[in-house]
């Protein structure tokens, strides 16, 4: 026990032999840190914060202001350049896609003049009316039913008023002068009618 306490009492020795010169220099540093510390408050009672004059504040304001309208205006003329791109693109694509229509009736043209069979000419037609509404029923549009209708100031537009040729046809669509189409669901073209009285 007694070799025990020994080491015990030279291992605290060198403890403290180590430790003192530490505590020596730390001591040294703390009152070096708060000379440093003095200082530096005396110097910010010295020179307290200045606060800025009225015509400062507005100059800062109208240069915030001059700034954001300028990354509004920025922002306006991007979106409209997007979105005129934006249509234009979307009428390429329109048109692209009613050339082989186009094409047809191109060539139904040019047989026509050579044509000896009516009969023949008359398929052909039929055949690039039908391709022709096809396209316009994937594109979303679609005829508005009018004759034999009521008159719907909505769908309808009355071009004129005729004697109804029966009494079920009075206040109705007699004859359809011109065809209304819907565009998914929302009138592209109105109807121009004729409604019996």
């Amino acid at each position: 026990m007694a070799k025990k306490s020994e080491k015990a009492e030279k291992q605290q020795s060198k403890k403290i032999e180590v430790e003192e010169p530490v505590k020596q220099e730390e001591a040294k540093k703390d009152p070096e840190q708060e000379e440093t510390a003095k200082e530096a408050e005396a110097e910010e009672i010295e020179a307290p914060k200045k606060e800025p004059t009225a015509e400062e504040i507005l100059a800062e304001l109208q240069d915030r202001y001059l700034r954001l309208s300028a990354e509004y205006d920025n922002f306006r003329k991007r979106t409209l350049k997007e979105k005129i791109d934006l249509q234009k693109g979307a009428n390429e694509n329109l048109l692209e896609a009613i050339l082989p229509v186009a094409d047809d009736f191109d060539r139904a043209m040019l047989s026509v003049d050579e044509a000896k069979d009516i009969k023949a000419v008359k398929e052909g037609m039929k055949l690039i009316s039908g391709k022709f509404n096809a396209f316009l029923s994937q594109q979303g549009v679609k005829e508005i039913e009018a004759v034999n209708k009521e008159f719907d100031t909505d769908l309808h537009e009355a071009i004129t008023k005729i004697p109804a040729p029966s009494k079920k046809l009075k206040g109705k669509v007699v004859d359809v002068v011109q065809k209304g189409y819907f565009l998914n669901d929302k009138v592209l073209r109105f109807s121009k009618v004729v409604i019996g009285e």
